[in-house]
């Protein structure tokens, strides 16, 4: 999920995804200005043996690793905390990324049997992904209780003009639910549904991945959102309450209702030490500087708008605090800003992509 509307638009599923930003009026670039923190991390240690995907996480290889902080409002504490639990787990071996989620729920419900639907429009758990950072061909994977799913491959964010490509299929994975309770029956309390993910790294071949299977420090960028519909029972079944907008439930927040902001996902760092044992995650010590390429770019879109062109010069922008050595070129329609970090400089262009060097 990206953002909050789902109002029928009379377009395709797909193009309604990445409408949904402006239909739920989402701050406007100025209000993106200011200095963002440094998203959450976790660190994904080396399974230690086989992960069988059932969906009840009962396999060795997760009893010591870790679970996330426990997912919050996508907007951060600005928004209330949720009213049931989410959170996840990783591990990793040679061949996959594994990825495990606990979804309290006491009315466990799924509707969409078809692969490829909207899954959203149900109660859903969602995975994204871009191992390379770049903000760039990232990957989105979103499945409902019924486990039916739905993967799309992103070319860029939908601010800068990105399209979803769903005939984008994930190479060899594998999905599993299990439900801890009775699936689609109001008579009942449930406790939730547990999911496991097998994304293997044959199915990260279009997202510009790095070295794999990852080295021992290596970091993706990654985040988690589950979506969350209130509902009632009518005649003996679950329905939306009609008129009222979804929940979105976050791991690292987002500060706007749109998860296609790829620069504030999470960070996972690998380990090759067993789950839970030894390593801490280490922040980026590049994060400031990256933030503040971005800071930079929404600017520079809101100069554009008023100005027709983009600004040459960084204190034509009025920002403060924005990286040491920041260094802009532009043209009437493109830009790039560029500023040194830990040992290479940064450079993101008009679309938002980031690159290294």
């Amino acid at each position: 999920m990206e953002t909050a509307s789902r109002q029928s638009t009379g377009v395709s599923d797909v193009d309604r995804d990445g409408l949904r930003a402006a239909l739920a009026a989402p701050p406007t670039d100025a209000d993106m200005t200011a200095p963002f923190p440094h998203p959450k991390g976790y660190v994904c240690g080396r399974a230690p043996g086989p992960v069988t995907i059932d969906g009840k996480l009962d396999d060795a290889a997760w009893a010591a690793a870790p679970w996330t902080d426990e997912f919050v409002d996508i907007e951060g504490d600005k928004r209330p905390r949720p009213r049931h639990r989410t959170r996840a787990k990783m591990v990793w071996d040679d061949e996959a990324l594994y990825i495990a989620a606990e979804l309290v729920e006491p009315h466990v419900w799924a509707a969409l049997k078809e692969h490829d639907a909207v899954i959203f429009y149900d109660n859903d758990f969602e995975v994204f992904l871009d191992p390379d950072g770049d903000n760039h061909m990232y990957g989105e994977l979103e499945l409902n209780a019924l486990n039916t799913t739905w993967d799309l491959l992103l070319t860029k964010p939908y601010k800068d003009g990105g399209r979803a490509v769903n005939a984008w299929e994930i190479t060899g994975l594998k999905t599993a639910v299990h439900i801890d309770g009775t699936l689609n029956d109001p008579r009942d309390t449930d406790r939730g549904w547990t999911v496991e993910i097998r994304w293997p790294y044959a199915g990260l071949k279009e997202l510009g991945v790095p070295a794999v299977p990852p080295r021992d420090g290596d970091r993706w960028r990654v985040n988690f959102s589950r979506v969350e519909w209130d509902t009632v029972v009518a005649d003996g079944k679950y329905e939306k309450v009609k008129g009222r907008e979804e929940h979105n439930w976050v791991w690292s927040p987002q500060g706007v209702v749109d998860m296609h902001r790829p620069e504030r996902w999470g960070y996972l760092q690998f380990s090759a030490a067993a789950p839970g044992a030894g390593a801490a995650f280490r922040p980026d010590p590049d994060w400031a500087v990256k933030d503040g390429l971005h800071r930079v770019a929404y600017a520079q879109r809101t100069y554009h708008k008023a100005n027709g062109r983009y600004a040459a010069a960084a204190d034509a922008l009025g920002l403060k605090g924005l990286p040491a050595g920041l260094a802009l070129e532009a043209t009437r329609n493109t830009f790039e800003a560029s500023a040194p970090g830990a040992g290479r400089r940064w450079r993101l262009t008009h679309d938002s992509r980031l690159s290294g060097d």
